[in-house]
């Protein structure tokens, strides 16, 4: 029974299941959109960059976890500072103040600050915080290199300095424990009497000094490092995962998609093709045909990756040149059915052309097992990119969920519990396919004439 796409589209939208499919579908593609509106498409080529991850903080869970715990894990911050200029004769100095309400239950994993100077001669810096309590604590003191023409220098002081631990154990008198087993971080935001959190307003105070030279500040920002972050966390390289997720989302669709109308189109027409001719031909490519079906897959994939290379274009080259045997070999048997018909055999009487009869009366009856072979193909290849990609196969420069599973793997993400590393790109990868799975049921259902029934 032959439908047309208006009866192929009547037929599907009675599927609920069908319908749910593509409710998925299009939530999807809203990522898909999402993601090139709101994250810059720069952010593929410095996923792999460390230095355009540093102000994230480093393995952070995901900032909604706080409305499930009863005390509230502190969130990664990033200050801008109070800027004041002051002129003494030679002397000039820029002040950053950074100003912050700390009210958590427990400690900051670590605290960065960054600025960009330009200046002539040898800068000195001084950094010191006042603590809610009044004390005030002297953290770092250094000079920055000498230039005898305007430089511009990018400095980063870092709470995990040891000279930052050096300076702050000059006042541990003050402190009733020891420094030994503390970070900078803990003793800054320590009570005297004991090692917890002191909550309340800290001020942070860094001053450049410079005499009988030019200098300005042109950006600076103080990063008080959290332990949760963002809408999905961040993973060990401090990236952010909702970054890799988004992106992931069109990445998948555009792999799932493209390898099944590939490999589909591919395999239809090769099908069809050697069905019609029938004899030696039909013979001929049905022998090359089982050449290819009989191949390991996997194994051949993995070599073909690590050899040839593991760029995406190429990982999507080589599914579709595995991917079309199946449906090849079903095609052909229908094929053998069509052109028994009577408007076939009227159409060769009538001299039409071999590829006019292929394409204007045979291709058109399948098109429904068509459609319902790329929704159902399309969930094969997104968890076979997936598992190479998880293997390390996969191409490094794209952030697809099977990369972000890889990283995770490597970093030891389940021995350490760090769930939202792993748990949300696979849930993407089962609700990807969910829908073409249900998708490609509405579909059989319309092929079938007794699921029909």
């Amino acid at each position: 029974m032959s439908f047309s796409p208006k009866e192929i589209r009547d037929e599907f939208l009675k599927n609920n299941i069908g319908l749910i499919g593509i409710g998925i579908l299009g939530a999807l593609f809203g990522l898909s959109i999402i993601a090139f509106v709101t994250v810059p498409a720069q952010s593929l080529g410095q996923w792999n960059d460390p230095a355009s991850w540093l102000a994230y903080p480093k393995s952070a869970m995901p900032a909604w976890i706080n409305y499930f715990l009863p005390q509230k894990i502190p969130e990664h911050l990033v200050l801008v500072p109070q800027t004041f200029i002051q002129k003494s004769g030679d002397i000039v100095s820029v002040t950053n103040l950074f100003a912050v309400d700390y009210q958590y239950d427990s400690f900051p994993s670590d605290f960065i600050y960054q600025y960009d100077t330009k200046y002539t001669g040898s800068p000195l810096v001084f950094m010191s915080v006042t603590r809610p309590d009044g004390m005030v604590l002297q953290l770092m003191s250094t000079s920055l290199p000498s230039a005898r023409t305007e430089s511009k220098f990018t400095g980063m002081i870092f709470s995990t300095d040891d000279s930052m631990k050096k300076n702050l154990k000059n006042n541990s008198d003050k402190f009733s424990f020891s420094f030994d087993t503390l970070s900078s971080g803990d003793i800054v935001f320590s009570k005297l009497d004991q090692n917890k959190i002191l909550k309340g307003h800290y001020i942070f105070k860094v001053t450049i000094y410079n005499v009988g030279g030019n200098l300005s500040l042109d950006e600076s920002k103080f990063i008080l490092g959290g332990k949760v972050y963002g809408l999905m966390g961040t993973d060990e390289l401090r990236r952010d995962l909702a970054v890799g997720l988004l992106w992931g989302t069109p990445l998948a669709l555009f792999i799932g998609i493209t390898v099944s109308v590939g490999s589909v189109i591919l395999g239809l027409v090769y099908g069809v093709f050697a069905g019609y001719k029938g004899k030696k031909t039909d013979e001929t490519m049905m022998r090359l045909n089982d050449i290819v079906y009989a191949m390991p897959v996997l194994p051949l994939l993995i070599i073909l990756a690590v050899t040839i290379g593991n760029s995406i274009f190429l990982i999507v080259g080589f599914l579709v040149i595995f991917g079309w045997v199946g449906i090849a070999k079903v095609s052909r048997s229908m094929a053998l059915q069509i052109k028994e018909l009577q408007y076939v055999e009227a159409s060769k009487l009538m001299g039409q052309k071999d590829w006019k009869i292929i394409f204007k009366h045979i291709i058109p009856q399948l098109l429904p097992y068509t459609f319902a072979s790329i929704a159902i193909s399309v969930p094969g290849a997104i968890i076979t990119e997936a598992g190479l990609s998880f293997l390390g196969l996969g191409d490094p420069t794209f952030p697809t969920w099977g990369q972000i599973l890889h990283d995770a793997s490597n970093y030891g993400a389940a021995e350490r519990g760090l769930w939202w590393w792993i748990i949300p790109p696979g849930i993407m990868i089962a609700i990807t396919g969910l829908a073409f799975v249900f998708m490609g049921h509405a579909m059989d259902t319309i092929v079938n004439p007794k699921l029909r029934r």
